[in-house]
C-alpha cells in the first residue's frame, strides 16, 4: 500500500478500446447493493419476528428525534404489466381493492407505531410500487393522513412518490402536495415506440412533459425521470432521441438505470422477448456512456451510481455535504438508520437487522387477519456484516472508504480481491483507504463485490443477479 496521489483522480475516464476490454472482463452477475448482506445471503434460520422487534426497539431508543425515521409504503397494484419490471406487483383493473388494502396497511402501521416514541418524526416518506397513482387521490389522502395523525414532519423532510405519467392527474398532484410531498418520480424508461411496445409501457413525450409541468405548477420542487438502458430494441440512435427529449423537459433528477434481465424470476414478464432482442454488452454500455456524457454536458452532476442531478437539487447538495445515503429506496438525501417498510414485500431496516413482509397480497393480508406481524423473513447482522456494510455504503455513496482497526480480520482478504482492480487502474489502494478512480466508477458494483464476503464464500449464488455492466 502507498499514499494516494491526486493524479489518478484528475484524469477524465477513458471509454475507448481498453475500457471495452474491461467491460468484457467485468460484466458478470452482481448485486446493486441497496443493502449488505444482499437478500440471497440473509440467514433466515437465525431470524424471527420477535428478534426483529428486539433490534427495532433498541434502534428506536438510540434514534435522535431530529434524525427521525424513513417510511416506505409499497402499493403493489398496476392496471397492466410492464414486461421489463422485476418489482413486486399485482395486476388488476379492480379499484375496489384500494380501500381494503389501505385498511391492512394501517393495521400494520399500528403494530409498528405502538413501539415508537410519542415524538417520533418521519423525515423521509416514499410511496412506491406497483403504481401508487393507481390509488385515487382521496384514498391516498386517507392513507397518509391516517399515518401522519400523531407524527411530526420536520422542516427538512423529503416526501416523494412514484407516478405513472398516464395515471397521475392534477388531483393526485394537488392532494399529495397538500399532504407534504415535494418530490415526484415518473417512470419514463424510453420514448421509442418500438421499445415501448416491447415493454408494454406506452406513454407519449407530450404526456410526460405535461405531467412534469403540472407537478411543478402544483409546487413540487424536485421531479425525477427514470430512464432505462439495455431494453429490447434500443439502439444508440433511439437512446440519443430519448435523452434529447428528456433534456427538453429538464427534470431535476434523472435515474439512468441498467435494465436487469432476470427472466428466471418467477412470474417475470421478461419472457415476452428474447435475449437476442436486447443490445449486446458493448452496445449497452455505449447507450449509457453516450447518454451520461450528454447529461454531464447539459449541466447534470453524476451522483453515486446511475443517478444525475442538477446543482440546485437536494440530492446534489446532500452529496456535497457528505449526507448522501443509500438504502432499499435507492439514493436518498436523508441519512436515517431506521427504515420502516409497510405493505406486501416491503423491507424494513434498523441497521442491525432487516425484515421483509410476505410477498403476495393474499399472504400479507392473511397474516394481519391473524393479528400477526406480516413478516416473512429477515436477517440479523453480525459484527462482520456491519463492518462490510459500512465499507460498501461508503463506496456506493462517495467512491471511497477508509480502513479502521476493526477491519484487520478482513483487510488482507479484501486487498487480495482488489488486486486485479488496482492493476486495471479502477481503484487506488492507499495506506488508510481505498479510492475508486473515475475510470473505476463504471465498475463500482464489481468493486463492491470484492468486499462482499458472503458472495466470496458462495459464488454459486451470483445467478440471482443481473449483469453488472
Amino acid at each position: 500500500m502507498r499514499f494516494c496521489s491526486a493524479s489518478a483522480f484528475s484524469k477524465k475516464p477513458d471509454y475507448g478500446f481498453n475500457t471495452l476490454d474491461l467491460i468484457k472482463k467485468y460484466n458478470v452477475p452482481g448485486p446493486r447493493y441497496t443493502s449488505y448482506p444482499t437478500v440471497p445471503y440473509w440467514r433466515e434460520e437465525n431470524f424471527s419476528a420477535p428478534l426483529w422487534y428486539r433490534e427495532l426497539d433498541a434502534a428506536i431508543k438510540k434514534t435522535d428525534d431530529l434524525e427521525g425515521i424513513s417510511l416506505y409504503i409499497h402499493l403493489p397494484f398496476c392496471e397492466s404489466l410492464c414486461t421489463f419490471c422485476a418489482c413486486n406487483k399485482h395486476i388488476t383493473r379492480n379499484h375496489e381493492v384500494e380501500v381494503k388494502y389501505i385498511e391492512y396497511l394501517l393495521k400494520e402501521w399500528q403494530l409498528v407505531r405502538s413501539r415508537m416514541k410519542s415524538s417520533m418524526t418521519i423525515s423521509e416518506l416514499h410511496l412506491g410500487g406497483g403504481t401508487p397513482t393507481f390509488f385515487s387521490p382521496d384514498n391516498l389522502r386517507l392513507l397518509i393522513q391516517s399515518i401522519m395523525d400523531d407524527i411530526v414532519k420536520p422542516d427538512e423532510a423529503c416526501y416523494s412518490f412514484e407516478g405513472h405519467p398516464n395515471s397521475t392527474t392534477p388531483a393526485h398532484l394537488e392532494a399529495l402536495f397538500d399532504l407534504g410531498f415535494d418530490r415526484a418520480s415518473f417512470g419514463v424508461q424510453d420514448y421509442s415506440e418500438k421499445v415501448q411496445m416491447a415493454i408494454n409501457r406506452i406513454q407519449s413525450y407530450r404526456r410526460v412533459a405535461q405531467v412534469t409541468h403540472k407537478a411543478r405548477q402544483a409546487g413540487f420542487t424536485s421531479v425525477t425521470h427514470d430512464l432505462i438502458f439495455g431494453l429490447p430494441f434500443q439502439t444508440p440512435e433511439s437512446m440519443n432521441e430519448t435523452i434529447s427529449k428528456t433534456l427538453r423537459i429538464r427534470p431535476d433528477r434523472i435515474a439512468f438505470y441498467s435494465y436487469a434481465h432476470v427472466p428466471w424470476v418467477k412470474g417475470s414478464g421478461q419472457r415476452a422477448y428474447n435475449t437476442s432482442d436486447l443490445p449486446d454488452s458493448h452496445t449497452k454500455r455505449r447507450l449509457y456512456e453516450n447518454g451520461k456524457q450528454r447529461l454531464l454536458n447539459a449541466g447534470y452532476i453524476e451522483i453515486g451510481m446511475d443517478h444525475f442531478a442538477l446543482p440546485e437539487d437536494r440530492l446534489y447538495k446532500a452529496l456535497e455535504a457528505t449526507r448522501l445515503h443509500r438504502n432499499f429506496m435507492g439514493y436518498t438525501e436523508n441519512h436515517t438508520n431506521i427504515l420502516i417498510g409497510l405493505g406486501v414485500s416491503a423491507i424494513s431496516d434498523c441497521w442491525t437487522a432487516f425484515s421483509q413482509n410476505a410477498k403476495t397480497v393474499r399472504d400479507y393480508c392473511a397474516r394481519l387477519d391473524r393479528d400477526e406481524a406480516p413478516i416473512l423473513r429477515g436477517h440479523l447482522l453480525s459484527d462482520e456484516d456491519l463492518t462490510i456494510r459500512r465499507h460498501i455504503l461508503n463506496l456506493m455513496c462517495g467512491f471511497e472508504t477508509r480502513w479502521h482497526e476493526r477491519d484487520l480480520h478482513y483487510r488482507d482478504t479484501i486487498l487480495r480481491n482488489l488486486n486485479e482492480f488496482e492493476k486495471d487502474q479502477l481503484v487506488e489502494i492507499c495506506s488508510d483507504r481505498v479510492r475508486v478512480t473515475p475510470k473505476g466508477k463504471t465498475f463500482i458494483r464489481n468493486i463492491c463485490m470484492a468486499f462482499d464476503l458472503h458472495m466470496m464464500r458462495d459464488e454459486a449464488g451470483t445467478r440471482l443477479y443481473s449483469m453488472t455492466v
